[in-house]
């Protein structure tokens, strides 16, 4: 790690803020109602909790807690590799929240892919190598997340590290274990410095692996999907579509942690970070485009009115509105603005997972359309609700956030990062 880098993480902390504010206990009552659902759902079944059926095996906890979480904690894998493979220090600062960010995405796509499986007691079977299937998408899905997962933790255990070295103080008879205690940190905090290109070189190979094979999953049902999303390039659509929502969902909880505690939002960062976004998604756009004109599908967009207006909304959300204001400076300067931007661009990809999954699939022999059950929609708003919560939590105990109160202007590190880029720009243009 570059010295500008570690400069970068020590200056980070433990945020300052009241543990309980009214917030919080709006999120603690929506995950009791969420937890008592899926306790509920775990007691009686699917069939008694939810509107699944055999035409219908997957509704929105697929649909939105899955697929969409996945795609969501994409900012983890895409700002490590700015900051660590591109070597764009001047992200460092924001590689921590994301990396955060994404393991708990993850955390929590795991617990409602427990809800989501019939028989939720075997989630542990692909780690025997007897019970793999090797022509299995969802094989290998399972088997990147689970893989990924553990990649996330343990490039977060250095900021666990970070936040108990040196103060290691246990009570009573387990004060002789303080010392081998600090002996531990300092041993996992060097192996993992040491191991942490191979993490980071890790983590992006398997993003890249799953989030295409969530696209993959619906190849085998052509005939029950609608032309309009059903396409050979799916699983590279999926990819596209995340990375491209990646630096937006970093903007997006980096200004929304930042006005929940007080904190002055890093603006002139996050703007810097966003000018990618334009050239991603309009690449993934460009894709889509291009593969419904090749494949002559674009006469199915008005075939009928749901799909009509689901696919204008994943124009519009998704694209028009966040490429439209992104190429603005105006926008990226203003903290509000860029907020908005960068929520619709991470609401268009929701649509656009909600489409793929849900609007787009339909059944041969069902016989009523599926719409997701009150218990349902309380387990998703609880598991959002304990997202939120538990990066609440985190951020208040390890340091995970700048210690410092970012300006509204540029810093002088990022202005001589930025003069050196030019610097450079014209080097080569010379």
């Amino acid at each position: 790690m570059s010295r500008h880098a570690s400069e970068t993480h020590e200056s980070c902390a433990p945020v300052k803020h009241p543990f309980f504010t009214p917030g919080v206990f709006v999120l603690l009552c929506l995950m009791g109602v969420g937890f008592v659902a899926a306790l509920y759902r775990l007691a009686f079944g699917l069939r008694a909790a939810t509107n699944l059926s055999d035409p219908y095996p997957w509704g929105i906890w697929i649909a939105l807690d899955v697929a969409s979480g996945v795609a969501l904690a994409a900012g983890g894998f895409t700002t490590a590799a700015l900051a660590h493979v591109f070597h764009r220090r001047e992200y460092e600062a924001l590689v921590r929240p994301a990396l955060l960010t994404a393991m708990l995405g993850y955390t929590f796509v795991v617990l409602g892919l427990v809800l989501d499986l019939g028989r939720y007691y075997n989630i542990w079977h692909p780690m025997l190598p007897w019970m793999w299937q090797g022509n299995s998408v969802l094989f290998e899905v399972a088997m990147c997340v689970m893989a990924y997962l553990n990649v996330l933790y343990l490039e977060f255990a250095p900021i666990v590290c970070e936040r108990f070295r040196g103060r290691v103080n246990l009570p009573g008879p387990f004060a002789v274990l303080n010392r081998l205690a600090e002996t531990a940190l300092r041993v996992a905090d060097a192996v993992l410095g040491r191991t942490m290109f191979l993490l980071i070189a890790a983590g992006i190979m398997l993003s890249c692996m799953h989030q295409s094979s969530l696209g993959a999953l619906l190849l085998i049902a052509p005939y029950k999907m609608n032309p309009v999303w059903y396409t050979p390039i799916l699983p590279l659509l999926f990819l596209l579509s995340a990375i491209s929502v990646g630096f937006p969902m970093v903007a997006v909880e980096s200004l929304w942690s930042s006005w929940a505690f007080k904190r002055r939002p890093e603006t002139h960062l996050l703007g810097l970070l966003v000018r990618y976004t334009v050239v991603l998604l309009g690449v993934y756009w460009i894709a889509k485009t291009c593969d419904l004109v090749i494949r002559e599908a674009y006469g199915a967009i008005f075939a009928d009115p749901t799909t009509t207006l689901a696919f204008g909304l994943e124009c519009v959300v998704g694209g028009l509105i966040p490429l439209a204001m992104l190429v603005s400076a105006r926008v990226r300067r203003t903290p509000l603005l860029l907020f908005v931007a960068c929520a619709s661009a991470v609401i268009g990809v929701v649509i656009n997972r909600v489409n793929v999954f849900l609007v787009a699939y339909s059944p041969l022999y069902a016989e009523k359309p599926y719409f997701p059950s009150l218990l349902e929609i309380a387990v998703t708003v609880g598991l959002v609700a304990g997202l939120v919560f538990v990066y609440r939590t985190i951020v208040l105990i390890f340091p995970v956030l700048p210690a410092h109160e970012p300006s509204e202007s540029p810093s002088r590190m990022a202005e001589e990062l930025i003069a050196q880029s030019a610097e450079r720009g014209r080097c080569v243009l010379s």
